[in-house]
């Protein structure tokens, strides 16, 4: 019997981490399926290692529950990105954490509170989300936080005259609109370079990008000038 309720706890932890990682999977999140499976298992084993492995008066299978909950914040931390004035992931990273819960419940054989725990996980990523931009726009905030627009700068010139082409490349994005994130040099077979740079703002300014690089554009030395520009949404 005690096999049978090991497996039937390792069973539930796997499977309840699942079933929350595929709503993250379905949005293309960082943390899907397998990454919030494992989580909720690590945490399952872990805490029947510790309620299982211990014996004797000064055994305390909490304390292992303990180091899991502080152990998952370093990987959350590892999903959380800064682009620029924007942070995203910092729901993916909540919901690893709550995922561990979710495991630790099914590890210590709470099996039908891990089920509720994993119900609520799930609800709160599908309902609250849309709840949260309704509040946003109802309260007049038009919230550019969220969504960032990036920017790449590639310019082309001769080889010889790499040099104060990107300096000039470098001056003319120093603007606050801008957050400047890579500056690469490529030499082409022609015998030129072609520097690429990649940038990001919080609010899209094609203008203003425009204003940025003009004083690149006329340069003699440059072959050739192209720039695109992206905007994506904070992953939350």
């Amino acid at each position: 019997m005690e096999t049978l309720d090991l497996a039937i706890r390792i069973f539930a932890g796997v499977s309840l981490g699942a079933a929350i990682g595929f709503e993250r999977q379905m949005r293309s999140r960082t943390a899907g399926l397998r990454t919030n499976a494992l989580v909720s298992l690590g945490a399952a084993l872990f805490v029947i290692m510790g309620a299982f492995s211990f014996e004797g008066p000064g055994a305390d299978p909490t304390r292992v529950a303990a180091q899991v909950v502080s152990g998952i914040g370093f990987l959350g931390a590892g999903v959380i990105m800064r682009q620029g004035a924007s942070v995203s992931g910092l729901n993916t990273a909540a919901t690893l954490w709550a995922s561990a819960a979710v495991g630790a419940l099914a590890g210590g054989g709470m099996i039908l509170v891990a089920v509720g725990g994993t119900a609520a996980i799930m609800l709160s990523n599908v309902v609250l989300r849309p709840l949260g931009r309704l509040l946003d726009r109802r309260g007049h905030r038009v919230s550019r936080e969220a969504v960032t627009t990036e920017y790449v700068f590639v310019v082309r010139s001769a080889a010889e005259s790499e040099v104060p082409i990107r300096s000039r490349v470098v001056a003319a994005l120093q603007r606050p609109e801008f957050t400047v994130h890579s500056l690469e040099a490529n030499d082409l077979a022609t015998g030129e370079v072609e520097l690429t740079a990649r940038l990001t703002a919080t609010e899209r300014s094609d203008a203003a990008f425009e204003a940025a690089i003009a004083d690149v554009v006329p340069v003699p030395e440059v072959t050739s000038v192209r720039w695109r520009a992206r905007e994506f949404e904070g992953e939350d």
